[in-house]
């Protein structure tokens, strides 16, 4: 399918979904993903996620240094899932067929389905509660209803528009959360905040893994959004865009969240009543406070609007593997985005409100099913294949990559499995962790330990995932 609707910078309304962008189709430049990914990462659910390193045990500081090094690494990851964008103009799980085969693709497209929806789902309950305090309704549903309006009417228009929703979201969360940071900073003693505690071990790896886990949840959709860069774009200027971008406004977030929970200790009561009233407190109230709870409702949308648009290519990836068809309609995108959104608009509203412990295993457990199917793609694309992929192949099941890749397939499973012994889960803790010493468990802070499905997520990516 041709776009026939131009402007300078691309088609207004975005014609294409998996089909392959064409080079007279091309625009943009590397900056571009920076702004994207830093502005995707200040928003509220990065807070939450630092804030989880402090509220599950860890001290603020080495929960900071912790979450420093998670998306350090992490970062590297998803910014090498980015460079393959330019160079082969297409999303990111469809090129996962040449590593999976075209149906056995579909095995690690389920669960991404699942993690777009289930952030996109806690982005929907805490912006919610932000147009709650702004219009004060009473009524934090009819928020998460407008909210996912929102979300459908940004990602049905699609690249062009999630770009330029990162670049005001980048704006406006400089400004919003370097305001938090001031406030905290005078009216807060942050030497006493960073100098209690001390280092342990488990609680420090759950905040690398809460960090890491947040950037590598970006890796099965970055290249979506870098597709539309001329190929001759150097791989190095993409990766490092999309590098700085997220481990700078990922950390920046992070290190607040770290320190609001400190604040918030000894048992953090203030911060999880209400994520987003504390942050509407801690500005000072009044009109401050609804400039920071609209700060937040852009943000959630940036993010959020990478999850729909996300989600609806995995979908149409997956459909696509058995159908054989290469494009869409324009309609069809919306009918989608459509029935995504509304399905976690559905789940935000009749989700129950154990958010902050099943947040933690939602992310630890996309970290197992992620870390070995980013493996398997950077490797067979860097090392094996050396960055040739056959992309008509790619739309063919009796081409060279087949149905199913049965070794690719084993070797996901067993990445999987292995992690198994080193889960910290309400459910269920492996005889590792026990060994290690176990982490801190949200029951003894009288949570609820449900699984992560039945929450009352006020959080959105994922990471966040990740978006």
């Amino acid at each position: 399918m041709q776009a026939t609707t131009k402007t300078g910078s691309g088609p207004r309304v975005e014609r294409r979904s998996i089909d392959f962008v064409p080079e007279n189709e091309r625009h943009g430049s590397p900056a571009q993903q920076f702004t994207l990914w830093f502005g995707a990462n200040m928003q509220i659910t990065a807070i939450v996620d630092g804030a989880l390193a402090v509220l599950f045990g860890a001290d603020a500081l080495w929960a900071i240094v912790g979450l420093l090094i998670g998306n350090l690494l992490g970062g590297a990851v998803m910014a090498l899932h980015a460079a393959q964008g330019p160079k082969l103009g297409l999303p990111q799980m469809i090129s996962s067929r040449a590593q999976f085969g075209i149906l056995g693709a579909v095995i690690p497209l389920v669960l991404v389905v699942i993690m777009y929806l289930g952030f996109a789902a806690t982005g929907t309950v805490l912006a919610g509660q932000a147009v709650d305090q702004i219009l004060h309704t009473g009524a934090p549903a009819v928020g998460m209803i407008l909210f996912g309006a929102l979300t459908i009417l940004v990602a049905t228009l699609g690249y062009k528009y999630i770009h330029m929703m990162g670049r005001i979201a980048t704006i406006v969360g400089v400004l919003g959360f370097t305001y938090l940071g001031i406030r905290l900073l005078i009216s807060q003693d942050v030497g006493a905040l960073l100098g209690a505690g001390n280092f342990e071990f488990p609680t420090f790896l759950l905040a690398i893994s809460l960090s890491a886990g947040w950037q590598l949840t970006y890796g099965p959709y970055v290249a979506d959004y870098s597709r539309y860069l001329p190929s001759n774009t150097p791989a190095r200027k993409t990766f490092q865009a999309s590098y700085f971008g997220t481990v700078i406004g990922s950390q920046w977030s992070m290190t607040l969240g770290a320190l609001f929970a400190a604040l918030a200790l000894p048992k953090g009561e203030r911060f999880l009543d209400g994520q987003v009233a504390f942050l509407g407190h801690m500005s000072g109230g009044g009109l401050i406070a609804v400039v920071i709870y609209l700060v937040i409702v852009i943000g959630k949308l940036t993010v959020n609007t990478l999850n729909a648009y996300g989600g609806y290519m995995t979908m149409l990836t997956s459909v696509t593997a058995f159908t054989r068809k290469t494009g869409v309609a324009t309609w069809t995108r919306f009918a989608y985005v459509v029935g995504f959104i509304g399905l976690s608009v559905l789940i935000a509203v009749l989700a129950s409100p154990d958010f902050i412990a099943n947040f933690k295993n939602f992310v630890l457990l996309l970290l197992m099913v992620f870390i070995p199917w980013s493996s398997i793609n950077l490797v067979d694309y860097y090392l094996i294949s050396k960055e040739k992929v056959d992309i008509p192949a790619l739309y063919d099941l009796n081409g060279r990559y087949g149905r199913w890749n049965k070794t690719a397939l084993i070797t996901y499973a067993a990445g999987i499995i292995v992690q198994i012994p080193f889960l910290a889960q309400a459910l269920y803790t492996g005889p590792m962790t026990k060994l290690l010493g176990g982490l801190t468990s949200p029951g003894s802070w009288g949570w609820s330990s449900q699984p992560w499905c039945t929450t009352r997520w006020p959080r959105g990516t994922p990471t966040h995932h990740p978006t």
